[in-house]
């Protein structure tokens, strides 16, 4: 495999050079069986498993008969809280449960690589030498730079949490501002285009080595 290659965005979102990147960490071929695997992962995490409920035991009420067992005409019936009762029981509900599943911290990490690879390899990522100049969130702004970045759809890396970044976002349904700690492979496929700032770029290639 030749060269990997990233553009490199000034402060407008205008391409002023190219930057090399690391082929042991942009340069893995992805395999869908992984990555499937840790998105349901993540997926399950996220799921808080609190729905619940009643069955025909919790339900309040329905302890005496409705009627007697015989000669009235109608079908049998032990209690007014049964299944079959407006009001009743529900049979088989869900109850509070949790849905996480052990995943190997190997294939974590390796599936991190194959997402980033899958961008990269179409040249859809991007390096950042800095970002509009923000003292309060302006979504005009990011949105004139991803324009000038050439995309719509992006997930933004940056070395540590930047509030005014972030709520610059907010309106924009397609971008995402992230901190290198919080990089996953969900976000990576869920947006057309990597955009990391230079140093959180120097980060996530030292967690992924290490």
């Amino acid at each position: 495999m030749g060269d990997i290659k990233a553009k490199l965005l000034d402060a407008e979102g205008k391409i002023k050079g190219e930057l090399e990147l690391s082929a042991d960490i942009f340069g893995v071929v992805p395999r869908e069986g992984i990555l499937n695997e840790i998105v349901r992962w993540q997926r399950a995490r996220w799921r808080s498993g609190t729905a619940s409920t009643k069955t025909r035991a919790e339900v309040r009420g329905g302890g005496r008969k409705p009627w007697r067992q015989k000669h009235t005409g109608r079908a049998r019936h032990g209690s007014i809280r049964a299944p079959q009762w407006v009001g009743g029981g529900v049979v088989h509900g869900p109850k509070p449960r949790c849905y996480q599943f052990k995943l190997n911290k190997k294939v974590r990490k390796l599936g991190l690589k194959m997402a980033l690879s899958s961008r990269a390899l179409t040249e859809k990522v991007f390096i950042a030498e800095a970002f509009p100049s923000l003292d309060r969130p302006k979504t005009k702004l990011l949105k004139k730079y991803l324009e000038n970045v050439g995309t719509n759809s992006a997930l933004i890396i940056l070395p540590q949490r930047h509030l005014n970044l972030e709520k610059s976002a907010d309106n924009l349904p397609q971008v995402k501002v992230l901190a290198v700690e919080g990089l996953n492979v969900y976000d990576i496929l869920n947006h057309e285009t990597v955009i990391f700032d230079k140093e959180a770029l120097s980060k996530i290639e030292e967690r992924l080595r290490g």
